[in-house]
């Protein structure tokens, strides 16, 4: 699994490259896909050598990448392992160049992500994380192990810049009366679950749209560093399912119990 992981970790850096070859021109090709999202050059160039790499690393796991075609619900059922990909998460922090953007690559098998790799290509960080082997930030030549925190006064959130934040008051009040203090975060695309993973956030609370391919392997690293991810009703946040869109979802870097308090406030979403 570990030799797995560092070989999806290069390719990811290849498809960053890709990215970054797009991101330095004055034109991003921006079109409109069917559910009014942006989509780019960089998004396909970067799908094309995933795609490509994975089926010469693992040619019997097959593909599910967001920018894929004619991948059905009837194909989809079948798959028991399968590889899940975003090829470029947070197109619109890519098109107004903030450089939180990342490439997602995820090993999903019955319905969990095993393996998960998010590469950082503005910054050159990787988070990498699978059952058994534990959790890592690789920059350069330095990777360290990466363990969520124990949560304490004041404890972080994160938050989206872009999406639900109006929704989190009663979240965020909630949280302060049980530390006694709280302070937000905000950052784009996946890296905000990686804040979860590396000890640098408590929890983040995602009250607007998601895929999973958005999320799985972020999920993968969180998991793989002591956290969880689950719904709204701290249940484990299933894939593979009909519909690609998650459930309104907790990232959390301790045990739910901890965040029981959550629960009526959570019952209004």
């Amino acid at each position: 699994m570990k030799q797995l992981m560092n070989d999806v970790a290069e390719l990811s850096k290849r498809a960053g490259e890709a990215i970054l070859n797009v991101y330095n021109r004055d034109d991003f090709n921006v079109e409109t896909k069917q559910d009014n999202s942006p989509i780019t050059a960089a998004d396909l160039a970067a799908h094309k050598i995933i795609v490509a790499g994975l089926k010469a690393l693992t040619p019997d796991i097959p593909i599910h990448s967001e920018e894929s075609e004619g991948i059905t619900w009837e194909m989809r059922k079948e798959w028991k392992k399968y590889w899940l990909v975003d090829p470029l998460d947070g197109t619109k922090e890519f098109i107004k160049r903030s450089g939180e953007f990342t490439v997602n690559i995820a090993l999903m098998e019955n319905g969990e992500p095993i393996l998960g790799v998010v590469y950082v290509p503005v910054s050159g960080v990787t988070y990498l994380g699978a059952q058994g082997e534990g959790a890592f930030r690789r920059e350069g030549a330095v990777e360290k192990n990466i363990h969520v925190r124990k949560v304490s006064s004041p404890a972080i959130m994160v938050a989206s810049r872009s999406h639900g934040a109006d929704k989190l008051e009663g979240i965020e009040a909630a949280i302060k009366d049980a530390f006694g203090a709280v302070e937000l975060t905000n950052m784009g695309s996946s890296l905000k679950l990686c804040l979860i993973a590396e000890g640098k956030a408590d929890i983040y609370p995602r009250l607007a749209p998601t895929s999973e391919w958005d999320t799985a392997a972020a999920h993968a690293v969180v998991t793989a560093a002591g956290g969880v991810v689950t719904n709204l009703k701290f249940e484990t946040l299933k894939y593979g399912k009909e519909n690609i869109l998650n459930p309104y979802f907790l990232v959390l870097g301790t045990e739910p119990a901890q965040w029981s308090f959550l629960q009526g406030v959570l019952a209004e979403h």
